[in-house]
């Protein structure tokens, strides 16, 4: 693992309601994003598919052009230099070939450069018991490659939504030199309540990282409802900022000197061990 630098500083999640329209989905972070560094933040994240959420397929593809062609890709670079600000987009669709996208997430640093890139790496494909379904992956190819930006305060693992329920991925990241972990999200209702402190908390915990969940919230186009609650939490699983459900920013101190006093608490980041998997998996009644 690589040294953590010690620092402290004020980051902010942007939580917003994304319609099926680019342009002023740009327009409303960017609102949302400036009203975060009034408020002092040093680093921002947004929610996932911040630029785009358009539940009709063909229609989302077609809104959805590559990466170099992308305004937000300019409007955000800018942003985040007018500020000085290391500003996370949690995720910006992007064209990723001719039927398919990518969930695609950004990192600008404060000179309005890319510093990192990270493509959601599991697919949303479940069936609710609302009746909902979802199927990412008919839609976004997955991406492949764990990513940790280098910040000024140390390592930040990227990850997206669905990514929270695969403990292994923020094991790695951590064990890979990440202090912080991002998680925006645009989380449903029924789960949401369900799971989304439940897990994030658990990831923050596992790993010693301090967590930065940003989320979408509200109603969407086609009755879409996503469960908000934009999450700060510390390397102990303290919560310290929620954004419960309305639109808005929220702001937490971040101390990094406490990754080190979690992880010595509790080392177990050091602790594994090789086993045997079982030879085949049981059924549900374990027969």
């Amino acid at each position: 693992m690589t040294e953590q630098k010690a620092a402290s500083f004020i980051a902010a999640c942007v939580q917003m309601n994304s319609g099926r329209d680019v342009a002023p989905n740009i327009a409303a972070a960017g609102d949302l994003i400036r009203a975060a560094h009034a408020k002092g933040a040093q680093l921002v994240v947004t929610p996932e598919n911040t630029t785009l959420i358009e539940p009709d397929k063909k229609a989302s593809l077609a809104k959805t052009p590559y990466e170099a062609e992308h305004p937000g890709l300019a409007a955000f670079g800018d942003l985040a230099r007018d500020l000085g600000i290391w500003l996370v987009i949690g995720s910006m669709p992007v064209r990723a070939e001719e039927t398919r996208i990518a969930n695609r997430q950004f990192v600008f640093d404060p000179a309005g450069r890319i510093a990192a890139r990270y493509d959601k790496i599991h697919m949303f494909d479940v069936d609710l018991a609302t009746g909902e379904s979802h199927r990412e992956s008919a839609q976004v190819r997955p991406g492949h490659e764990a990513v940790i930006a280098a910040t000024p305060w140390g390592g930040l693992g990227l990850t997206i939504c669905y990514d929270v329920r695969f403990a292994y991925l923020h094991r790695a990241l951590a064990q890979a030199g990440a202090i912080m972990l991002t998680g925006p999200a645009a989380f449903t209702v029924p789960t949401g309540e369900a799971h989304w402190h439940v897990l994030l908390r658990a990831r923050a915990i596992e790993t010693g990282c301090f967590m930065f969940a940003a989320a979408q919230v509200g109603t969407h186009a086609e009755g879409r409802a996503t469960y908000g609650h934009s999450l700060i939490i510390d390397p102990w699983g303290k919560v310290l900022a929620d954004a419960g459900t309305g639109i808005g920013v929220v702001t937490a101190e971040i101390d990094t000197s406490l990754v080190k006093k979690a992880r010595h608490a509790v080392p177990a980041l050091t602790h594994d061990r090789s086993f045997t998997r079982p030879a085949a998996p049981l059924s549900a009644a374990g027969e």
